[in-house]
């Protein structure tokens, strides 16, 4: 008999999956996949809806978890799995299915016929006038723009029919947990469900009252528990898994990148990858005196002070393809990659302070839905480009330091920074930028893998 007890973590991203085996004796990862999913499909909503394709994103979880050695996924011992965080998939009965071989279980797959798209967190087509019309939630959170509550309640309102057509609604981590335990109704856990709006976290509930007063299908809410919690059992042996292997609630993605990354209360981490996020955790609820901060549900009661800005590596990654748009237009086509490294070196050559000034905000935020991304103070001294990359790598931190500002951090004892994201990690613009604007600084752990961290989570916490 083997000792070996492992635990299988998967992160499902917004642009991709990852899986990982964890061993929690040596703490290492024993072995790990990922793959793109290339789910964004076409919104009629145009440009304001950003919508996936949900069995797209179930293919790549299989890529992932049959591309991992099956001897040792047949000592995985628990299940934990973490995503991309406010978004909402609506589906009925039949909305998965077992491929199956000679009495064993090949794959699972996701029915398009019985499932809608999911709507996911970049979703933009709550403007603020619809979103002023909602009562206010019961809760300390808002309710955004791409946040599950608000897009049900803007098809209540404009595809009602839509609506009746569904039984279950949830996060696609929260589906893909259902599919794995075969379950009858969703789980979620709090953290996602505070991702949605229409929660309260202290009272651990859904805003029912408020919701049925504006005749909110309540039937469709997912039952919710505490982060760490189990919600099934693997319905079947699936790539060598043993059937019967505990899965937990899916986790915001978020949380889990954060819990494999801190090593100290005196940490806060920063976590640029697609979009911007700094964090830190607090016991408590506390006025900070600072609009653009929130409290998210964290792990063992405690919460999350977070500034989550939309504006990340999704910005510069815009930038990079918008000067292969142009070099392709002369017929020079040039590779991504090539065009990152000469960023990158003219940017560390650039002036230390430049007069351009660049509003980030090509995707608004959500405490500023309408602003747009905007360069100011361009002049003869300051259009070379390294200059503009420097200076929008800049914008991107100062941004963030607007959201919070560096006195929220040193009045909670916060004695560094701690990287994440393979936006910042390969970025040593941004990285200057970072010490420059917070005067802590930065520091590389091994940690901050969102997949590690649901292993890591649905280990400790349940």
């Amino acid at each position: 008999m083997s000792d070996k007890q492992y635990i299988l973590g998967m992160d499902i991203g917004t642009t991709s999956v990852k899986v990982c085996v964890y061993d929690p004796k040596t703490k290492e990862i024993v072995a790990k996949q990922s793959k793109d999913t290339a789910a964004n499909i076409p919104s009629d909503q145009g440009i304001e809806g950003n919508k996936q394709d949900v069995p797209k994103i179930v293919s790549a979880v299989h890529y992932c978890v049959s591309r991992l050695p099956r001897d040792v996924l047949r000592h995985v011992t628990k299940i934990g799995v973490c995503g991309q965080m406010h978004g909402v998939v609506l589906w009925n009965k039949g909305a998965w299915e077992k491929v199956e071989k000679d009495g064993v279980v090949m794959r699972y797959e996701a029915t398009r016929e019985k499932m809608s798209a999911l709507y996911t967190w970049q979703d933009t087509r709550c403007k603020p006038e619809f979103l002023d019309s909602l009562p206010k939630p019961e809760s300390h959170l808002n309710c955004y723009s791409g946040y599950g509550c608000a897009t049900l309640l803007w098809m209540l309102k404009h595809k009602p029919e839509k609506l009746k057509n569904y039984r279950y609604s949830a996060t696609v981590q929260d589906f893909v947990v259902a599919m794995l335990c075969n379950l009858e109704n969703p789980i979620m856990s709090n953290q996602n469900a505070a991702s949605w709006g229409y929660y309260n976290t202290e009272k651990n509930e859904w805003n029912y009252d408020i919701l049925k007063s504006i005749n909110f299908p309540v039937n469709l809410l997912p039952k919710v528990v505490k982060s760490g919690e189990i919600a099934g059992v693997l319905n079947a042996s699936w790539n060598g898994i043993p059937e019967g292997t505990p899965v937990g609630a899916a986790l915001g993605d978020l949380q889990c990148s954060i819990i494999a990354t801190l090593e100290s209360k005196e940490d806060a981490v920063l976590n640029i990858s697609t979009s911007a996020q700094l964090a830190f955790v607090v016991k408590n609820i506390e006025d900070l005196g600072c609009k653009t901060v929130e409290h998210l549900p964290y792990f063992k009661n405690s919460y999350l002070v977070v500034a989550a800005s939309l504006n990340g590596g999704n910005v510069l990654a815009t930038f990079v393809k918008m000067l292969q748009q142009w070099m392709l237009e002369f017929g020079f086509p040039i590779p991504q990659s090539k065009v990152w490294e000469k960023l990158i070196t003219l940017g560390l050559e650039a002036p230390v302070s430049s007069t351009m000034k660049i509003c980030p905000h090509l995707l608004g935020e959500r405490h500023a839905p309408a602003s747009k991304a905007a360069v100011d103070n361009i002049d003869l001294s300051n259009i070379q480009l390294g200059h503009v990359f420097k200076s929008l790598c800049d914008s991107l931190i100062d941004n963030l330091h607007i959201m919070m500002p560096k006195q929220i951090l040193q009045n909670a004892n916060i004695k560094r920074i701690v990287g994440n994201g393979s936006g910042l990690s390969r970025n040593p613009v941004l990285q200057r930028a970072v010490e420059h604007y917070y005067s802590l600084p930065l520091e590389f752990t091994s940690g901050g893998d969102a997949a590690k961290g649901a292993a890591i989570a649905v280990l400790e916490i349940a």
